[in-house]
């Protein structure tokens, strides 16, 4: 539950609320808790498994399951209970792969059931593969016998749990789970360059494709992708450490540039014998993949534009086409493919709007299912009856999850509807009951575990938020400004000031503004207690989702079409002369930025403009040069860069703005970034001092993108108060 602040809240009120300090932010036990990671409904619904801050630090994930029934968690596996003191050891490939997946804990950082009997759980460590069996006797924790050298990585289980697969050295594996069997080697050519099942970096962290391969329904086959590297630029990276810098090489495709090759085959798991599944020449890039039920395997691929998304069904190696996707901007990538009695359940934004339709697998016939006024965000599951799936409202600041007949008709608000919520599931194999993620600004996200029916849902395992959280959070008085179109509404939370003081108040802008994301939205806010923080040192805090975000319609979300830095920075300026005229007591004059990643660059891109509203700006690991970017992402924007000359990345390019700084910038950066490579600030550095313009540098020896870790963390708020303590003056 939240609390309500007004912006004229008395001085006893402030009284009584204590100081938060950044201490306390990055401090451990979090605020908001020790929430659980991962979870999962185990096959047979006996349990639900997830990953759990450990009680002595939360950076390290312990392995803990809880009764589906009811009753108590209990703790299965700890990474110390295996290790016997030793430290965890992670390749550059694992630590690559975690970044991908924005895991930025240590310990045992992902899992899987094993099998469909809800007895054993598999996960790797350090290099190793491990099982727990849970026995009466309780959880017994078990390495592998495999051979020692390159790490075991993306294990996984056939669907009978009698063997597993995995990847080691690039090749693929596949190991019987019988006493005294040794693995078969199913692949051969893995190398430097080529590496079958897993995830190429394009895959993994522009398409959300985390995975390489899939056990087929029986369990004897594999459809596994070839990726070739070989073709891929090499990228140079110097990892500088405080003692040390280690120099990486990585295959990074920048815009325009080749892209690793990937080609699919279905691989038997007893002989090794392989299949060619091959898409035609013009797929570019492989979304997603699987099996159907009867057997048949399934490939979605896009074209290099991502302006056509064709998903086809294999028989002897052969493509036949199910449906096409297309789009003049892009089309998006999606999870939404579920085989229902009445067709398979799939998405299309072709309305305008995400919304979701059956599609006869035989004839590729398109039936509507949902008519929702605001897009549907995705499907979770469907049965013989039933179809659930989560939607936006609230022009996109609340998710709620529904149930509808899958012959159609009117869609139900699941049991647990509320307002001001955000809500999302994950079902169990039958789509019978729900892991259902629950939160609301103010309240951090908690698991309950419901049936569709609506029978009395069973709360989860997550350790509550610190009582102080509740005396921080408040309720943000929700704006409609006006972008720069000057019609179309933009989503807006505006925090005031809690210092007590009189008189006018600098305000901080906290914004994204890149495609495929929304911020402001009454979801549980991570960022809560750093704008508490700020509230209590004498900052307004706007928090504002320009054109081009996620969760509207697809006129709202394709505004970046061809053209980043243009409609996010004019609808951000708009917004900021808006709010002086909205909200009382604003002063015009200091007002800074606050961004992250596409924010980083949207902060640096507001003050390298003569006509900036903003007196001051933080921009953190920024793009900034398109064309050092990866081509998935980019392409799907601002098209293919034609060797650096086309307009869209000429009118992105920061660097060639650097006369133009006349504010106070600080620029953020990890030197071991794989995903905005350093060289994006290095060169806007080059570029500043070139131009004889002075800027604020603070950079984070061997930290990645998301500059994780406690003391780093501190660090950078501390760093970041310093700067607008100096340039917005809050105390004046």
């Amino acid at each position: 539950m939240t609390l309500l602040v007004s912006a004229c809240a008395t001085s006893a009120t402030l009284a009584q609320t204590p100081a938060l300090t950044l201490e306390r932010i990055t401090a451990d036990p979090p605020l908001a808790g020790r929430l659980p990671r991962q979870a999962e409904i185990s096959p047979g619904g006996q349990w639900v498994s997830f990953l759990r801050p450990s009680q002595t630090d939360s950076e390290v994930l312990e392995l803990w399951a809880q009764p589906g029934s009811g009753g108590e968690p209990r703790k299965l596996v700890a990474a110390a209970d295996l290790l016997g003191g030793a430290e965890q050891k992670l390749s550059e490939a694992e630590k690559m792969a975690l970044e991908r997946q924005r895991i930025s804990q240590r310990g045992i950082t992902g899992y899987q059931w094993c099998g469909g009997d809800d007895s054993a759980l598999l996960f790797p460590l350090s290099g190793d593969l491990y099982l727990v069996r849970l026995t009466a006797a309780g959880p017994q924790a078990q390495k592998l016998a495999l051979a020692a050298g390159a790490p075991k990585l993306e294990p996984r289980c056939a669907p009978d749990g009698k063997r597993l697969a995995y990847v080691q050295g690039g090749n693929l594996f596949v190991l019987p789970l019988l006493a005294g069997a040794t693995p078969r080697q199913l692949t051969s050519d893995g190398s430097e360059t080529v590496t079958w099942g897993q995830a190429e970096f394009i895959a993994a962290e522009e398409l959300s494709r985390q995975r390489g391969y899939w056990w087929s329904p029986d369990g004897r086959s594999l459809l596994a992708l070839r990726v070739d590297e070989s073709g891929v630029g090499v990228k140079t990276r110097a990892q500088i450490f405080a003692d040390r810098t280690e120099m990486t090489q990585q295959r990074y495709p920048a815009a325009g540039e080749r892209n690793a090759e990937v080609v699919a085959a279905v691989i038997d798991a007893t002989t090794g014998r392989q299949d060619w599944v091959l898409p035609p020449p013009d797929a570019e890039y492989i979304g997603r993949a699987g099996w159907f039920r009867d057997g048949t395997p399934w490939l979605q691929w896009f074209n290099r534009a991502q302006t056509r998304l064709t998903l086809a069904e294999f028989k002897a190696g052969v493509p036949r086409y199910i449906t096409i996707e297309n789009d003049s901007a892009w089309v998006e990538v999606h999870d939404d493919l579920i085989e229902t009695p009445r067709g398979l359940l799939w998405s299309s934004e072709a309305s305008g709007r995400r919304q979701l339709l059956l599609i006869d697998r035989a004839t590729g016939t398109r039936t509507p299912l949902t008519q929702a006024a605001e897009p549907v965000a995705h499907a979770i599951c469907a049965n013989e009856k039933n179809v659930v799936f989560a939607a936006y409202g609230d022009r996109g600041k609340v998710q709620e999850l529904y149930v509808m007949p899958l012959a159609g008709g009117r869609a139900k608000p699941l049991a647990g509807a509320g307002n001001r919520q955000w809500r999302d599931a994950k079902a169990d194999a039958g789509c019978a009951r729900l892991l259902v993620t629950r939160s609301a600004w103010g309240s951090p996200p908690r698991l309950e575990l419901r049936g569709l029916d609506g029978a009395h849902a069973i709360a989860l395992a997550g350790d509550p938020p610190d009582p102080a959280l509740r005396q921080f959070s408040n309720t943000p008085l929700a704006l409609d400004l006006t972008a720069a179109d000057g019609r179309t509404p933009l989503n807006a939370f505006f925090f005031p000031t809690r210092d007590g003081r009189p008189g006018k108040h600098p305000v901080i802008v906290m914004a994204y503004g890149g495609p495929g994301a929304a911020t402001v939205n009454w979801a549980w806010g991570r960022d809560l207690p750093l704008i508490a923080y700020w509230q209590q040192r004498g900052y307004g805090v706007l928090m504002l989702d320009t054109r081009g975000m996620a969760h509207r319609d697809r006129a709202f979300t394709r505004a970046h079409h061809r053209a980043f830095g243009q409609v996010e920075v004019a609808d951000l300026f708009a917004a900021v002369r808006q709010l002086p005229t909205r909200v009382p007591g604003v002063d015009a004059a200091r007002i800074g930025f606050f961004g992250w990643s596409y924010g980083g660059y949207l902060g640096a891109r507001a003050v390298l403009d003569a006509d900036t509203p903003f007196a001051a700006a933080v921009a953190v690991a920024p793009v900034t040069d398109w064309t050092l970017y990866d081509t998935a992402y980019t392409e799907r924007y601002l098209g293919l860069p034609e060797e650096g000359k086309a307009a869209p990345y000429a009118s992105a390019n920061l660097p060639s703005r650097a006369a133009l700084l006349a504010k106070p910038l600080l620029l953020v950066h990890g030197t071991a970034d794989d995903n905005v490579l350093f060289e994006h600030t290095l060169r806007l550095v080059e570029a500043l001092q070139n131009a004889g313009k002075t800027f604020d540098l603070q950079i984070y020896p061997g930290k990645a993108h998301g500059i994780a870790g406690r003391a780093a963390r501190l660090h950078l708020y501390r760093s970041m108060d310093a700067f607008f303590e100096r340039h917005l003056a809050p105390g004046r």
